[in-house]
């Protein structure tokens, strides 16, 4: 979609509003994380728990997903067509250890279905969520670093184009 744009002010833009609207999916993945482990009383769209701790991984995945398989590759994309070697450089050294939360991320799904509706799985639950919410402050503070690297240390170069 963003390779077509005629100048790095229109592509700029383009990954501009593909961030925004992964920021959002992460603001959801918060509330939802929030509501699920109890540290706020919304109410859910399902007043069952194992359907919002299903809903909460759903969210979980799209928002991974969505970093590795858009978000990332237009900031690499954009870092390579304003000739950002030192930007290129620090996404080659962090995307590892978001790589690692990633792993994680994924583990925590698929032992997700193991925890649900037994008893013994409410203790180990409570501390998965704990482990997983660890994992996320962790990949946004990663995430943040590499928006900033790769996007947002470009905007001068476009105002000024």
């Amino acid at each position: 979609m963003l390779e077509k744009c005629k100048d790095s002010g229109e592509r700029w833009g383009g990954v501009s509003k593909i961030l925004e609207g992964w920021l959002q999916q992460r603001q959801e993945l918060i509330v939802e994380f929030c509501t699920v482990s109890g540290v706020h009383e919304l109410a859910s769209n399902s007043s069952d728990p194992d359907e919002g701790l299903q809903r909460f991984c759903e969210l979980m995945v799209d928002y991974v997903s969505a970093g590795h398989f858009e978000v990332y590759d237009q900031l690499i994309q954009e870092a390579e067509e304003f000739g950002d070697s030192a930007a290129l450089d620090f996404a080659k050294k962090i995307y590892p250890q978001i790589s690692t939360t990633t792993e994680k991320v994924l583990q925590f799904n698929d032992a997700l279905d193991g925890m649900l509706n037994r008893e013994a799985g409410c203790a180990s639950l409570a501390h998965e969520l704990s482990l997983i919410g660890e994992t996320l402050v962790a990949r946004f503070e990663l995430e943040d670093q590499l928006v900033e690297q790769l996007h947002y240390s470009h905007k001068s170069q476009v105002v000024g184009a």
